[in-house]
């Protein structure tokens, strides 16, 4: 139903009851309505995000109606639900456009390289591959093939490895569903080379909080990743710390660990405006 569907009974119902909750602006309850549509696979009946969000249905009407009118949602008359509009599209492209993961990303990453005299680089889910879209290198440390624009497979490398595993395990395996979806860029001791052997993978990622990668992108480096995720637990990103693992002891990798997962953390605030859960 539509605003003008509602009848007048619903628009003064919708006006007696934004002013009872004037203490709690449209805006925000605008806010949440997208967000609400944004993180649904699929388009909502007013109802249905009136009793999610705890609204009353006719202000969620007169809202929906208004959002309309913007283009920020659109009204599928047959299904009798609403799904984001054009309008909600142009605001995503318009972020992608502005890359505000990179500049936000890029000083926290350089004053991680600073402490730590390592290399470090961001990078996001491009299908089953990882695209690195920053990078610091550290001085006096060796090139990497991390460079900004390259893509490597996301289960051979630390970065992929930290947002597969945030990632419902019904989505990884949908990004993995045989043996022909893995591939090796060297012979290495224990490579994951089916889903079984990625899926446990993952599961010690989730348990310890970080994901590491032992030479399965280059001979003789090792990488530890911590997931960058919005406000619902979903990955955006990873960031990652890449040296050669004959320099730091096996014991030094969950400190190191922590330093990287304070970055992302720092990053998902900056990002999404509150804590990390």
């Amino acid at each position: 139903m539509s605003v003008t569907e509602a009848g007048p009974q619903a628009v003064n119902e919708s006006k007696a009851a934004l002013k009872a909750t004037s203490k709690v602006p449209a805006a925000e309850n605008t806010l949440r309505i997208l967000k609400l549509l944004a993180s649904r696979r699929g388009p909502m009946a007013a109802s249905q995000i009136a009793s999610t969000l705890g609204l009353p249905r006719s202000s969620v009407y007169h809202l929906l109606g208004v959002m309309e009118a913007n283009g920020f949602v659109l009204h599928l008359h047959e299904e009798q639900r609403y799904g984001l509009g054009i309008s909600a599209f142009e605001l995503s492209s318009a972020y992608s456009r502005q890359e505000p993961l990179s500049r936000l990303g890029r000083p926290l990453l350089a004053s991680l390289v600073d402490a730590l005299g390592e290399s470090a680089h961001l990078a996001v889910l491009h299908g089953r591959d990882v695209l690195y879209i920053v990078e610091e290198r550290a001085k006096n440390r060796p090139s990497l093939v991390t460079d900004v624009g390259v893509r490597l497979p996301s289960h051979l490398t630390a970065s992929g490895r930290a947002i597969l595993a945030a990632l419902p395990k019904s989505q990884v395996r949908a990004l993995y569903p045989n043996a022909a979806a893995f591939t090796a860029r060297h012979e290495v001791e224990d490579a994951i080379m089916k889903y079984s052997a990625l899926s446990s993978h993952l599961d010690q990622v989730r348990q310890r909080g970080y994901a590491t990668e032992h030479g399965e992108v280059t001979p003789g480096f090792g990488s530890i990743a911590a997931a960058v995720t919005d406000h619902l637990g979903w990955p955006t990103a990873a960031v990652a710390v890449t040296f050669l693992e004959d320099k730091l002891p096996a014991q030094e990798w969950p400190v190191l660990a922590g330093r990287v997962q304070k970055v992302a953390d720092e990053l998902s605030l900056r990002l999404h405006g509150r804590p990390v859960k």
